[in-house]
């Protein structure tokens, strides 16, 4: 693996989902490390990680047990959420998340904000109102 790549973490129990954010991310020139399960990454260890996307909605720990444990472990990691459901969405929104993106999302969308967030941006959410 190149050593000056970012490397991307994602997580979902969306196979489909996992693969094309995969070839997303690779083609945007990320290295990509791609999880099933909240637990799969955390056994795999958080460390050398510059970014990582998660589905809220996952069976087992959800995309918010792991935002917060990531954010105990490595409070620095930027953390963004994925969701289809748009009343979760709409809960977010509330809570004034910046960084998730509802299902489907637009890819170029999401690779601006990675760019920025891996710069220390700010990062505004592109769901639909």
């Amino acid at each position: 693996m190149d050593k000056h790549k970012h490397v991307v973490a994602v997580v979902d129990d969306d196979p489909r989902l996992l693969e094309s954010l995969e070839d997303l991310l690779e083609s945007a020139g990320y290295a990509v490390r791609s999880f099933s399960s909240a637990m799969a990454l955390i056994r795999s260890g958080i460390s050398g990680l510059h970014l990582l996307i998660t589905d809220i909605g996952m069976p087992g720990m959800d995309g918010f047990e792991l935002r917060d444990f990531v954010n105990r472990e490595r409070p620095e990691l930027p953390v963004f959420l994925l969701t289809g459901r748009h009343e979760i969405a709409e809960q977010i929104r509330a809570k004034a998340v910046k960084t998730f993106f509802c299902k489907p999302f637009d890819g170029q969308t999401l690779l601006a904000a990675i760019a920025n967030a891996l710069n220390k941006g700010e990062v505004d959410n592109e769901c639909d109102r």
